[in-house]
């Protein structure tokens, strides 16, 4: 890959824009670089008047392996998390319904992207993880799109556990719409939702979308400042440096029992 290549490739058709993450050397994790052509990718949706709906997908076998670890370190800690929490609200606050589409791994930061969609289509290689815990960490800035949505007590079991689960489970908790068992049916899945979205105009689809998402914002106006201040304190933290070592050289963390 060269510098050149996008990390995200924007293609429009058919009213649809779509932001497809292509950085197969970290799964998709949320480089800095990532993250600033989603958003300009977002913004050129936002602003096109003939784009009636975002689908945000994947090439390979990860949607999004969330942070990248490789600049989880820096003079300010706290550049990291805000950065997720400006995507997320970016996402959030896109006048056009956005749509994850996905059929592969999500781990960490990637479920906020997820959680930050409208809809979430995943298909049957989908699976799911908030691995925080495991690395000294916590889902602290991709709860900010989550709680509002998730099922409270999955939210503790998926939280505290770092166990990974299915597409129909990521249904049934609330963190997906819908779960296919094919990839075409995949396919007659989001062209259902895309059909109707098409449908709308971009004024209903804009104020439907703010109400939908009254909850969510609500989330970030309140809790965005704490909680990126929770998550660089904890990637600072001698445990976390030690679970992200364990993370990269393919070792149990010190803690493991």
């Amino acid at each position: 890959m060269t510098s050149a290549e996008p990390l995200v490739r924007v293609t429009t058709a058919d009213a649809v824009t779509t932001l497809t993450l292509d950085s197969p050397h970290n799964r998709n994790a949320l480089s800095t670089r990532l993250m600033a052509e989603l958003h300009a990718g977002l913004a050129t949706a936002a602003a096109d008047p003939e784009v009636r709906a975002v689908v945000l997908g994947h090439t390979g076998k990860v949607f999004c392996a969330g942070a990248d670890l490789s600049e989880a370190t820096g003079a300010d800690p706290t550049v990291g998390p805000r950065g997720l929490v400006e995507l997320q609200r970016a996402i959030v606050d896109c006048a056009k319904p956005v749509i994850a589409l996905i059929d592969g791994h999500v781990r960490a930061g990637g479920l906020g992207l997820v959680g930050a969609a409208d809809l979430a289509v995943a298909g049957p290689a989908s699976t799911f993880a908030f691995t925080e815990v495991r690395l000294g960490l916590a889902p602290a800035v991709i709860s900010l799109p989550l709680r509002p949505k998730l099922e409270p007590r999955a939210s503790s079991r998926y939280y505290l556990t770092g166990e990974v689960f299915d597409a129909a489970e990521a249904a049934r908790i609330g963190l997906i719409s819908s779960a296919t068992g094919s990839a075409e049916e995949t396919g007659v899945v989001l062209k259902g939702l895309l059909d109707a979205l098409r449908q709308g105009s971009p004024q209903g689809l804009a104020e439907s979308k703010r109400l939908a998402n009254a909850d969510v914002v609500r989330s970030f106006t309140r809790d965005a400042d704490e909680l990126v201040e929770l998550s660089a304190r904890l990637f600072g933290s001698a445990e976390a440096q030690e679970g992200m070592r364990a993370f990269l050289e393919k070792r149990p963390a010190r803690w493991v029992r």
